[in-house]
C-alpha cells in the first residue's frame, strides 16, 4: 500500500486543513435537501406509485415507484439560481415484458397522471420521462422502466430520448455499488503517528466523520463546481452527473485501496485526481470511442453522448483539470482571504459566503470562551458530551497566527 505524501505537514497544518475539510462539508450541507424537502418529496412519490399501480390499466397493475439519481445516492445539490430540486423516480412496470414499445408504456403511465386532479395541472411530458412540478420546492421525474431478461442482476429497460428503443440501466444495483463504496473508509497516517507519539492522549487530528462521507460530499462538491463552470454554457456539454458520479466512486475505492493518507482533504483531492483514469477508449462500430459503464448491468454507456459531440468529451477534461487545480487550491491555500477566495471560485459567492461567515462566527465565539475542542471522530466541535476531547491552540485555521 502507498503512502501519499506531498510534504511534511506541521500540526497547525492539519488544523487548518481538518477546518477546510468541516467547511468543504457544511458547503454539501447547504447545497442538500433539507430533511423537510426530502420528506415532502417521499410522501410525494410514495402517493404517485400508490395512485398508479392502482390503475384499471394492465400495463400498470404491477408497478414499483422508487428513487433514483442524486435523491437516492444522497449527492443531490441545489441547482443554481432556484431552489427546487430535480427528483428522479423510476416507474418499474413488472407486469408487462419487452414487446412493449416505449411510446406505448410511456403513454400509459401518462394517461394515468392526467386521470389526477392534482397532478393533471402540474404534469409535464419530457422526451422520456413524465414532471410533476411542485413549484418552488422540487420536480419529481418519473421514468417508465421494464424488466431486463438478459440482466442477471435484476436489471432493467428504459425508454431512449426518441422512445424507439430500450436501453439497459439498473439503478437499483448502482446504488448498491455506490453505497458499498461510500462506506470505505481511508486510512489516515497521522492520526496513527498521533497515536503511537503518546497512547495516554485523545487522537488530536481524527477523520471528520460527516453524516454523508466523504465520497458523497466530493460528488456534491464536484456537481457544484461543474454547475458553477457551464453556467453561462448554452451548448448543452457539461459533464452529466452519473458520469461524474461513477468516477468519482471507482477512483474513491481505487484510492482507498491502495493509499494511505495524511488527512481527508488528501483523499478528496486524489479522489479527483485519479478520476480520468476509470475513462475507457474501446472500438465501437470500428471507431475509437469513450466508455464509461455501468458495472451492474451489460451495455450502458453513460458517456455515450461523448461518441456524438466531440465537445462533451474536450468540455469534461478542461472542467476537470480546472477543478483539480481549484481542490488544490483549497487544500494548499493559507489564510483567510485566500480560502474565501477559493472558496467564492469553487461554490458562489452566496453558498460561500454564507457557510464561511457562520464557521467564523462560531469558531471564534467558541474560541473566546475556550471551548473549542478537537474529538475522535467528530473533528472540530465545541461539545464534550460526544467523547474524550482535546483543547485547540489560539490561532485561526487558515494559517495566519
Amino acid at each position: 500500500m502507498n503512502t501519499i505524501f506531498r510534504s511534511p505537514l506541521t500540526d497547525g497544518d492539519l488544523r487548518r486543513r481538518a477546518s477546510i475539510f468541516t467547511i468543504l462539508d457544511e458547503i454539501g450541507e447547504a447545497l442538500d435537501l433539507t430533511e423537510t424537502q426530502f420528506e415532502r418529496a417521499r410522501q410525494s412519490y410514495n402517493a404517485v406509485g400508490e395512485w398508479i399501480s392502482g390503475s384499471d390499466d394492465p400495463i400498470l397493475v404491477k408497478t414499483l415507484v422508487y428513487l433514483q439519481g442524486s435523491s437516492a445516492l444522497g449527492t443531490a445539490v441545489k441547482p443554481i439560481g432556484r431552489d427546487e430540486f430535480d427528483v428522479d423516480l423510476i416507474c418499474f412496470c413488472a407486469a408487462v415484458s419487452v414487446g412493449i414499445s416505449p411510446t406505448q408504456l410511456k403513454a400509459a403511465v401518462g394517461n394515468r397522471l392526467r386521470e389526477h386532479k392534482t397532478y393533471a395541472p402540474i404534469l409535464q411530458e419530457k422526451k422520456r420521462c413524465w414532471r410533476l412540478d411542485y413549484k418552488g420546492d422540487f420536480h419529481l421525474d418519473l421514468s417508465p422502466t421494464i424488466a431486463n431478461p438478459r440482466c442477471h442482476n435484476d436489471g432493467e429497460l428504459v425508454p431512449d430520448r426518441k422512445l424507439r428503443e430500450w436501453h439497459p440501466t439498473n439503478p437499483r444495483a448502482y446504488k448498491a455499488k455506490f453505497d458499498e463504496r461510500a462506506a470505505l473508509k481511508p486510512r489516515l497516517t497521522r492520526r496513527m503517528v498521533a497515536m503511537q507519539r503518546d497512547q495516554a492522549t485523545v487522537e488530536p487530528f481524527p477523520a471528520y466523520q460527516s453524516a454523508k462521507g466523504i465520497l458523497r460530499r466530493t460528488v456534491q462538491l464536484l456537481k457544484r463546481h461543474r454547475d458553477l463552470f457551464f453556467e453561462h454554457n448554452t451548448d448543452e456539454i457539461a459533464p452529466i452527473s452519473v458520469v461524474i458520479t461513477t468516477l468519482a466512486m471507482r477512483a474513491y475505492e481505487y484510492c482507498i485501496y491502495r493509499h494511505v493518507f495524511e488527512d481527508e482533504l488528501d483523499v478528496l483531492v486524489e479522489t479527483i485526481r485519479m478520476m480520468p483514469h476509470f475513462i475507457e477508449r474501446p472500438i465501437i462500430d470500428g471507431q475509437q470511442a469513450y466508455a464509461v459503464w455501468n458495472e451492474t448491468t451489460q451495455g450502458e454507456n453513460f458517456a455515450e453522448g461523448w461518441n456524438k459531440d466531440a465537445r462533451k468529451a474536450k468540455a469534461f477534461y478542461d472542467w476537470h483539470e480546472n477543478a483539480l487545480a481549484d481542490f488544490e487550491a483549497l487544500r494548499d491555500g493559507v489564510g483567510q482571504d485566500t480560502l474565501a477566495l477559493n472558496m467564492q471560485r469553487s461554490f458562489g459567492d452566496r453558498v460561500a459566503n454564507n457557510v464561511l461567515e457562520k464557521h467564523i462566527s462560531t469558531v471564534s465565539g467558541a474560541r473566546k470562551t475556550n471551548s473549542l475542542l478537537v474529538a475522535p471522530t467528530i473533528g472540530l466541535t465545541t461539545t464534550k458530551a460526544a467523547a474524550a476531547t482535546t483543547a485547540v491552540p489560539s490561532n485561526t485555521f487558515f494559517g495566519d497566527q
